[in-house]
């Protein structure tokens, strides 16, 4: 992953040498898309005095560390990183998770299902998923580590209850998010006003595209984890999602193990989160393949968003993501 030392609002001059002020809607998609992130976490960082990333390993949030990076280059990225790990996670993504931390030289807050787990503050769901039960260690976090400001990697386009949030989000002194209480978000201007014991979540890349990303991977050369592109793994067939064959993801009677070229489209929970057949082994055949598409990335591979039509905005209600 390279990083360029100015932004392409940055590098804007006019025809005398000097800077000049930049109409982000004039830029190329790409560069206006990264011209408002950068905007929105060196904002949350001017105005919040604890703000923490959430940083899982996966795409969204590569990108939008790859965003905080350029944000604040040269210097390094002012905040830690936090990450809510189930357990259940795949084993690339925490190993590349851990060598992200350690090349940046970021703090990394962990909190841990299994620990809450071990000590009958959760219980095990019946269906083996584990990622509703991140939202209690993720308020733990921040209570703990008194974060004001949370990053986070959402997208309006990935689910109904995620094109509902603002920008900046407001969450209650319980963590908890009310869909009908949102700020209006009007001239780009952003509200970070809170009391003591409530916080915000911020979405940088709220406006992108899973097509998006993927071009950003493809034009800063963004490393992400294997699992993102095509590779040959033992699956089986479970509500009509790909699962991988591993410790916490076992096939059941009837449901037969092959060996099959998949890749992950999004990364959570090994219990519920799918494989899509694929032969894309590039970033650019992944572009052509998102490009193709007709499905959202968690609409075709998350069990965990298919409890009910509202499960996604259930969970944020409780203060999930």
């Amino acid at each position: 992953m390279s990083i360029t030392t100015e932004t392409s609002v940055e590098r804007s001059r006019n025809q005398n040498g000097v800077s000049a002020p930049l109409n982000p809607r004039a830029l190329p998609l790409l560069d206006a898309l990264e011209a408002e992130s950068i905007h929105i976490i060196r904002e949350v960082v001017a105005e919040f005095e604890r703000p923490a990333m959430l940083f899982s390993g996966g795409k969204d949030s590569v990108v939008m560390l790859h965003l905080a990076a350029k944000a604040f280059w040269p210097g390094k990225i002012p905040f830690p990183v936090l990450h809510v790990d189930t357990g259940h996670n795949f084993p690339e993504v925490l190993d590349f998770r851990d060598r992200t931390v350690a090349r940046l030289g970021l703090k990394l807050v962990v909190g841990s299902v299994q620990e809450f787990i071990d000590r009958g503050e959760l219980a095990e769901r019946a269906d083996g998923t584990r990622n509703p039960l991140q939202t209690v260690p993720l308020l733990h976090a921040i209570e703990r580590n008194k974060f004001d400001a949370v990053f986070g990697g959402g997208r309006r386009d990935e689910d109904k209850a995620r094109a509902k949030e603002r920008i900046l989000s407001l969450r209650d002194e319980f963590g908890q998010w009310d869909p009908r209480n949102q700020r209006p978000e009007l001239w780009n201007l952003y509200n970070g006003r809170h009391t003591v014991g409530q916080h915000v979540r911020a979405f940088p890349i709220s406006n992108w595209t899973e097509l998006d990303i993927w071009r950003y991977i493809e034009r800063e050369d963004i490393e992400l984890p294997s699992i993102y592109y095509a590779h040959d793994r033992d699956v089986f067939v479970r509500d009509g999602m790909w699962r991988a064959v591993g410790e916490v993801s076992q096939p059941r009677e009837g449901e037969d193990v092959v060996v099959r070229t998949v890749r992950y489209r999004t990364v959570g929970d090994m219990s519920c989160t799918g494989a899509v057949l694929s032969d894309a082994y590039t970033v650019a055949d992944v572009v052509r393949e998102v490009a193709a598409s007709t499905l959202t990335e968690r609409g075709a591979t998350r069990a965990d968003d298919r409890i009910s039509e509202a499960a996604m905005e259930d969970r944020k209600k409780d203060g999930y993501f």
